[in-house]
């Protein structure tokens, strides 16, 4: 009986000790995630106060390293308004939808905009005529990267036969706008700036850099429970042996 009861004891403690490897390595996968973030978040500020660049210094930057998110980028071309396509979004707490826009370009080729917000009320650009702009015109703004697929299985799919979109399927965006056979699309999106349209609408400049960085906390947790299941462990050595130094002291004092 007292044997299965060591074993019970020896089992438990290498349990435990197993549960602290695993604490102790949750803690520095976050320490690790916490200089990635930093790094990125460092990246991003050092990006969105940088002068605006060319698209085809974008797109270069894009070639070589495939991330050219919050790089300010400033082109030239002319709205293909009826192919806008409309992203359900919330703005300053107001429901609406986010207007992605064809921009064409000098060459022929088109870049998907983000021409701002709209509430739900104004999906229609009937509703917005003013906003319309036409002939060619530079809009300035921040780059966004390609989804390479869909976020998460939660999300809704795409409606593109209702023109609504819950995720931003650049491919499935540019096939369902009506562009000219043999079209070429500019591989990344562009968030446009605050600069007001006429109107009033879309409102530019609602690009969100709201990147959580809770990865310290999380490191403190997980490194917490480390050192509190490491005291367990450690108070349960302790008071095993002072049971067995009890034991062999009572046996010695037997007649």
């Amino acid at each position: 009986m007292e044997k299965a009861g060591r074993g019970r004891f020896w089992l438990a403690v290498a349990l435990g000790l197993v549960a602290l490897a695993i604490l102790l390595s949750l803690g520095t996968w976050q320490v690790q995630r916490l200089k990635w973030k930093e790094d990125l978040l460092a990246t991003i500020d050092q990006r969105m106060h940088s002068p605006p660049v060319s698209l085809e210094q974008a797109e270069r930057l894009f070639r070589e390293s495939g991330d050219v998110d919050y790089v300010p980028v400033s082109v030239s071309g002319s709205f293909a308004h009826e192919g806008e396509r409309h992203f359900l979004a919330t703005w300053k707490g107001q429901s609406g939808f986010y207007i992605y826009t064809p921009l064409k370009l000098e060459d022929g080729r088109f870049l998907l905009v983000n021409r701002g917000f709209v509430p739900y009320g104004m999906k229609e650009a009937s509703s917005r005529p003013a906003g319309q702009v036409q002939g060619t015109l530079t809009v300035s703004g921040l780059a966004r990267n390609p989804l390479a697929g869909k976020p998460s299985s939660i999300v809704p799919d795409n409606d593109p036969g209702k023109n609504v979109f819950y995720w931003k399927d650049r491919d499935a965006m540019a096939a369902s706008a009506g562009l000219p056979s043999g079209y070429t699309l500019v591989p990344f999106f562009l968030d446009a700036d605050a600069t007001p349209n006429p109107g009033g609408w879309p409102a530019g400049g609602v690009t969100i850099v709201d990147l959580p960085n809770n990865h310290l906390e999380y490191a403190v947790t997980w490194y917490g429970l480390a050192a509190a299941l490491a005291g367990v462990l450690l108070f349960s050595l302790a008071g095993r042996r002072k049971h067995r130094e009890h034991d062999g002291n009572g046996e010695q004092s037997r007649p």
